[in-house]
């Protein structure tokens, strides 16, 4: 983050907008394989289907899934409030764009995981 760095100081929301876009990016990245090889069990057979979708069940697998949707959620919406600052300019209003980005992604989050329990 040596660039990151030189740009906004640790404590100021840009900075921890910043590490938190970067984050979910990077859980989103790791769950791509883990997705592919789920799906790539169900293309070989129906058992394989079905010991998929037998394991996504469990309280574990659902608990990662609704921080997977934050994690998601957080990463658009802070995608959206970047884009706010790169092209209109908000950057008086930068502390809200990022507390609007946590709210809206931690109640997405916690939409989902209410619907998935």
């Amino acid at each position: 983050m040596g660039a990151l760095s030189r740009r906004v100081k640790p404590g100021h929301p840009g900075y921890w907008a910043a590490v938190l876009q970067r984050l979910s990016g990077l859980l989103l990245a790791l769950f791509l394989p883990a997705h592919f090889a789920l799906l790539g069990a169900g293309l070989h057979s129906t058992e394989g289907l079905d010991e998929a979708l037998a394991w996504t069940r469990s309280p574990l697998v659902r608990v990662a899934e609704a921080g997977l949707v934050t994690a998601l959620a957080l990463h658009v919406a802070g995608g959206v409030r970047l884009l706010l600052l790169e092209f209109l300019g908000w950057h008086a209003i930068q502390k809200s764009l990022f507390s609007l980005a946590c709210g809206l992604a931690t109640a997405t989050g916690l939409l989902f995981a209410l619907n998935n329990f």
